[in-house]
């Protein structure tokens, strides 16, 4: 059903809703576009010497790192507390945004298939800062990185990113997916393979990039081990306001459950579920004439509410 939609709806349908995974993903980018903006900005007022050369851009890059980045050095992170924060949303590479936001959009599929949006912004959260924190442990512990450590920067969301792969990978390891080429896969494999090659990589030139990547695996992999019992996300609680749908939880079982009553018949389950079809039929046929702004609130939470019953 929600299939018959065409991608451009279906993104449409995705991005309209306040949930944790299409907010990050729209935050991420937004971020993104506005350090665009303000290269292109710099670009205009810039000498010609300094506009042809491009060393307007390094100039511009170097003031958002170090108002935004996360350093290694203690002393400047003390100074600048919130970039433990606005470090995992910071980038300035197409590419690294453009990966980043799939496996985001990828994983996060398959994480609130069995965990909450609330978990899932929580989970995007504590592996960015988990992340941070190895990273500047690690640039303060191993002798190899005295030298960059007072100037080193570290940004992007791949932390973040891998935490959330890895708790899912973990929670649901037997969870498989199709990869071009390769096949069907189990994701617990495709998480151990990134984290092997972040451990492998360690010396190739962005030590601290994979040192943050790794902790925020670890993060992951310790938040499948701290649940049911524990769930430090729950302090991200605060934003399930009316305007945001963080707390929606994981696919329910599939047994017919009425709340608040006799439990429901074969033929009364089989005639609600023939309404609710014929019902998410009309609104489909309404697409189709008018465009999905045509529909009412009402209308989109009722599709939406299907789509994810269908995956």
């Amino acid at each position: 059903m929600f299939q018959q939609l065409s991608p451009v709806e279906r993104i449409r349908i995705f991005f309209s809703r306040r949930e944790a995974l299409p907010v990050l993903i729209l935050v991420n980018a937004a971020v993104w576009l506005v350090t665009i903006l303000v290269r292109n900005f710099a670009f205009l007022f810039a000498s010609p010497e300094s506009a042809f050369s491009g060393s307007y851009k390094s100039l511009i890059s170097e003031w958002l790192m170090n108002a935004f980045a996360v350093s290694a050095n203690t002393g400047v992170l003390i100074e600048r507390p919130w970039t433990l924060i606005t470090y995992m949303f910071l980038h300035f590479d197409f590419f690294h945004i453009l990966f980043n936001m799939l496996w985001l959009w990828w994983f996060g599929a398959i994480f609130i298939q069995y965990l909450s949006q609330r978990q899932l912004l929580g989970t995007y959260f504590f592996g960015g800062i988990a992340g941070a924190l190895l990273y500047i442990a690690a640039f303060n512990f191993f002798p190899v990185f005295s030298i960059a450590r007072e100037s080193a920067l570290a940004l992007g969301a791949s932390a973040s990113v891998l935490a959330i792969v890895v708790t899912i990978a973990f929670y649901v390891p037997d969870y498989t997916v199709h990869l071009l080429f390769l096949g069907q896969m189990k994701i617990k494999y495709i998480a151990i393979i990134t984290i092997a090659i972040d451990l492998l990589m360690i010396n190739s030139g962005n030590a601290g990039g994979h040192i943050a990547h790794l902790g925020g695996a670890l993060w992951g992999f310790g938040y499948v081990k701290m649940l049911p019992g524990f769930d430090p996300t729950r302090v991200f609680e605060i934003f399930n306001k009316k305007n945001f749908h963080f707390q929606g939880t994981a696919k329910k079982s599939k047994f017919k459950v009425h709340k608040g009553g006799r439990p429901l018949s074969d033929d009364d389950y089989n005639r609600e579920k023939l309404l609710r079809q014929q019902r998410i039929d009309s609104i489909l046929d309404k697409i189709s004439r008018s465009g999905y702004d045509s529909l009412t609130k009402e209308e989109k939470e009722l599709l939406f509410s299907s789509s994810q019953k269908k995956k």
